[in-house]
């Protein structure tokens, strides 16, 4: 179930060292950036299309690509959107569920993420012509098991079982045109060698498959978001279950934490600053990290469903991109209990994307 009540309670009082700011235009050396109205919507997607996921962007003409999560019975898009916001395009991919999205920066097609088919795929970016699978995605299974220290000293093991569902989730290209790839369910990142010229369907790589990927928790996705450190030999994975943000060692495949207690950790970016942005899908909020990993900004919240059914601020923020001085937020805005009537989510008839104005460094 979402927990909302603590932030609505930070964004009705003063905290100390806490600044506040409209439209995230506020910051400060020593304080916190807080800007719960900064999430402005910025489109609606048509009637009919429900859950966005997967985020991304050309950064040529700030065409922005929207995909996916549903389950059905409503068919999976990917959509085109102007830089106004505008619907520019859309194509169909049925009952297939899609994640994440990246743009790839030589070839200038949508790279997709199809999460239902465990495979990545391509699309040219006016989503016209064939669509292409560019790889598959293996199941290799679950990683070890995980042991978790105690404060008397003892450990408890986690155990996380058989599942072998190949689960992309989300992408990054590194400088040299290699796609990296995330795997929710198998606790594993991919790399595909040269994605946009090798020959179809391309190997996939297995760089790490690690217990710290993987997860028991709520909700039950491992590794997601994936953004590259300066030097790129750093590669930064949210893991969503788990409330975290790790970074895996490219040179010693090491995995390591770099932040905790982050609600939901799903979509990340870096910005021009080197502040690492992170969509807390269960905090309805976007929070950013310095370089040592600690929270310097908050930005925006929910604040309630709109007369015409769409979520008022961010509602399950799950992937984030920027173009210049903005960013873009897919409000998935799904129900994850069973319960009727407990979620917010369940009240959301017209989907949307919101736009939050980077604050100054």
């Amino acid at each position: 179930m979402k927990r909302l009540v603590s932030s609505m309670l930070v964004s009705a009082c003063t905290v100390t060292g806490f600044v506040t700011a409209g439209m995230g235009e506020a910051s400060a050396a020593d304080g916190l950036v807080l800007a719960r109205n900064a999430a402005q919507k910025f489109a609606e997607l048509p009637a009919g299309v429900r859950f966005p996921e997967g985020i991304t962007a050309n950064p040529a003409n700030g065409d922005i690509y929207v995909a996916t999560f549903d389950f059905g019975p409503n068919p999976n898009k990917l959509i085109r959107l102007a830089a106004n916001g505008k619907v520019l395009a859309s194509r169909d991919f049925g009952a297939t569920p899609m994640l994440g999205l990246e743009f790839g920066p030589g070839d200038k097609k949508v790279y997709i993420a199809n999460f239902g088919a465990s495979k990545i795929q391509r699309v040219r970016a006016d989503l016209g012509g064939a669509v292409e699978d560019v790889a598959m995605v293996p199941g290799i299974g679950a990683p070890a098991d995980r042991a978790v220290g105690n404060p008397d000293g003892s450990a408890d093991t986690i155990k996380f079982g058989s599942n072998s569902f190949p689960a992309p989730n989300a992408m990054t290209f590194d400088k040299r045109g290699n796609l990296y790839v995330s795997d929710s369910f198998q606790g594993a990142i991919w790399r595909i060698d040269s994605a946009q010229t090798c020959s179809t369907p391309c190997p996939t790589t297995l760089v790490a498959h690690d217990p710290l990927l993987a997860t028991a928790g709520f909700p039950p996705f491992g590794a997601n978001g994936l953004a590259f450190g300066k030097d790129e030999q750093t590669l930064f994975v949210a893991n969503t279950g788990d409330d975290r943000v790790l970074a895996l060692d490219l040179l010693s495949g090491t995995v390591s934490m770099f932040a905790e207690s982050i609600n939901g950790a799903d979509g990340i970016v870096f910005d021009s600053s080197g502040r690492l942005w992170v969509a807390a899908n269960q905090a309805d909020e976007i929070v950013a990290l310095n370089e040592k990993g600690r929270v310097i900004a908050r930005l925006g919240e929910f604040q309630g469903i709109n007369r015409d059914g769409t979520p008022n601020g961010l509602l399950f923020p799950a992937s984030v991109v920027i173009v210049g001085d903005h960013m873009f937020v897919t409000n998935l805005a799904l129900p994850l209990t069973t319960e009727a009537g407990d979620e917010p989510e369940e009240d959301v008839t017209r989907y949307t994307v919101s736009r939050i104005k980077l604050p100054n460094r």
